[in-house]
């Protein structure tokens, strides 16, 4: 079976110790864990000590990973490597390379990364989209056809201003890919829910071509995000997963009800049985559920994992 865990976005925004918030996790059957965008540095002493003692397991992370000093809640787009600004290039390198040595430390083997935006400023074309999908209205035909319109304007003005910003993290990539390739850790490209972000869903398959295998970059999926995207009639889920399948790594698990994401697997709309056509067992699964999720709903998620890709 493909290596199953459970990201510490669940439970590490209400711990305050990282070797506890390892016990929580481990304590409902998990073997593994991917440590999530929101681990600050006061936790990190606790969960060196659970992967010394060999508690649980750490198979990924997600970039920034742990957060830099003075940021106390999860904050993967703080620093971009598509940014205009050359300091928050830096930075972004930085902490990247930081995410990397703490992979290293802890035994994961991938760490998750978002790649950027194109900055739009104040009149960015995704706030009509956002307005759409976060309205309390009935999702009825005449709104469907307002936000596949405004998702489509969204797309096709990003394209039209990509460019720069697209070099910049083809740029970025080629500054950190050779330490991951060092390390013997992947950096996982994740597809994003937003119509602005990078890489846009097109534009992968020339991101993995650039970067060959055996560069460190894989692509990551986010299933929730596809669906999401799918929803706003940008692609087919199934297309994407298609297209990228070579150089698939892993899975972000959850589940979608209307545009709430971050569900439990099988409490939603998500397609499991054509995801599970894509999985293999050297790919990595990681349950990415919400704060709000009771233990009881976490062990649920396990088994219904286990059970639509076992």
């Amino acid at each position: 079976m493909p290596t199953l865990a459970l990201s510490t976005c669940w439970n590490s925004p209400r711990h305050v110790d990282g070797y506890e918030m390892m016990a929580e996790i481990a304590a409902l059957g998990f073997e593994n864990v991917e440590l999530s965008h929101g681990i600050r540095l006061s936790l990190v002493p606790g969960i060196v000590r659970a992967v010394e003692e060999k508690m649980i397991r750490v198979v990924s992370t997600h970039n920034f990973c742990p957060l830099p000093p003075g940021v106390n809640s999860a904050a993967p787009n703080l620093f971009t490597p598509s940014s205009a600004d050359e300091r928050i290039l830096l930075q972004w390198e930085r902490y990247t390379l930081r995410s990397l040595d703490f992979a290293k430390q802890v035994g994961a083997s991938l760490v998750v990364a978002h790649l950027g935006d194109i900055e739009f400023g104040w009149r960015s074309p995704a706030a009509p989209v956002a307005r759409l999908i976060e309205s309390k209205a009935k999702f009825d035909a005449p709104r469907r056809e307002r936000l596949v319109a405004a998702a489509a304007d969204c797309v096709a003005k990003g394209v039209a201003r990509k460019t720069e910003p697209w070099e910049r993290v083809f740029a970025s990539l080629e500054g950190v890919l050779p330490a991951f390739q060092e390390r013997g850790i992947m950096l996982g490209a994740e597809n994003r829910e937003k119509c602005t972000e990078l890489p846009l869903d097109a534009d992968f398959g020339s991101l993995l071509q650039h970067f060959a295998a055996g560069s460190g970059l894989v692509y990551w999926h986010d299933v929730g995000h596809a669906h999401l995207k799918e929803k706003m009639g940008l692609l087919k889920h199934e297309d994407l997963l298609r297209t990228n399948a070579d150089r698939l790594a892993g899975f972000h698990l959850h589940d979608v009800t209307g545009f709430r994401d971050h569900q439990p697997p099988g409490a939603g709309e998500i397609d499991f049985t054509m995801v599970a056509r894509y999985v293999r067992p050297e790919h990595y699964l990681t349950l990415e559920l919400n704060p709000r999720l009771s233990p009881n709903e976490i062990v649920e998620a396990k088994k219904f994992a286990e059970q639509a890709f076992g």
